[in-house]
């Protein structure tokens, strides 16, 4: 048994793991099939202090090096079925079962789903929620890129350096980017600005050929011409496991700074926990705030 249980591999489990085995904790992350989060899925990160410009990819993979120095046992498993009320907390995955004295949750979050016709049905055949995973596929291309945030304006700017010609589609009348990303994205002459516009459907034969929009203010509609959609709306916690173990708010679970949950040596860290912003560095700090909050119950639970 251990004495702490993460689950989740992105910056607040890494972190969460990287200081609770400092503190001389058993820990054990279980990252999935992949790690790194949201991070590895970022083409360029500019506000993660000490580093003005580095790849998210980069970015994982330090945190990773970081996490295995540290000593931290690593499982490349997910959680399938959560048992947290006792004092021994077990996680179920699909191969084993791991139980410990705490659980820190940081499951992160995935990208959130337009919920149009044809989406799902394109997923992988012009549908995409990543640019840097899949910017490649649609080199000297037409694409759009859905959203009005950093991370959508972020996907036209890389993808500009590939495509053809890319379209941002935002359905409200101004974009929410930081203006100096809206600046850089406007340097590029193959990206277009559609305002007020709202994704409808996605169409196609056997792959991504068009993307109808209806203008929000009037209803007209607008059909593009194009061979991808880029899908760039926001996020999602991934918390599916939790409903009806932990009380939720929006999807998300509420826990103060200290990232403590209603039961007793359970905590949430990072995109899952309800908070005002939402980056790597918070996420980190949720991942050190949570590992001290299980050290703290560990030395006042010890013969639990």
């Amino acid at each position: 048994m251990y004495d702490v249980l993460i689950s989740g591999g992105g910056p607040a489990g890494m972190t969460a793991a990287i200081y609770a085995a400092r503190s001389g904790l058993s820990t054990l992350l279980l990252t999935g099939p992949a790690q790194g989060g949201q991070v590895a899925y970022t083409n360029v990160v500019e506000n993660y202090p000490g580093f003005p410009v580095i790849y998210g990819t980069d970015l994982a993979r330090k945190l990773s090096e970081h996490v295995q120095s540290a000593g931290v046992q690593t499982a490349a498993e997910s959680a399938g079925k959560l048992e947290l009320s006792g004092a021994v907390k077990t996680i179920r995955t699909a191969e084993h079962d791991f139980s410990a004295k705490t659980v820190i949750l940081a499951q992160g979050s995935e990208r959130r789903k337009l919920n149009i016709p044809g989406e799902q049905e394109f997923t992988g055949r012009g549908v995409s929620y990543c640019a840097t995973c899949d910017g490649n596929f649609f080199r000297n291309r037409t694409v759009a890129v859905v959203g009005g945030g950093n991370t959508a304006v972020g996907d036209a700017i890389e993808l500009s350096e590939l495509c053809k010609r890319v379209i941002l589609v935002n359905r409200s009348d101004q974009l929410r980017a930081m203006e100096y990303l809206v600046e850089r994205a406007k340097e590029h002459e193959n990206v277009e600005f559609l305002y007020g516009y709202e994704s409808v459907e996605i169409q196609g034969s056997q792959k991504v050929e068009h993307l109808v929009l209806k203008k929000r203010s009037s209803g007209e509609q607008k059909i593009l011409d194009l061979d991808g959609v880029f899908v760039a709306i926001g996020i999602l916690p991934n918390t599916q496991l939790l409903k009806g173990v932990l009380p939720l708010k929006d999807g998300f679970v509420e826990a103060p700074e200290t990232c403590e949950t209603p039961l007793p040596g359970v905590f949430a860290a990072g995109d899952l926990r309800k908070k005002e912003l939402y980056q790597i560095v918070t996420a980190i700090s949720d991942g050190a705030n949570a590992a001290h909050s299980a050290l703290l119950y560990l030395q006042n639970h010890p013969h639990e």
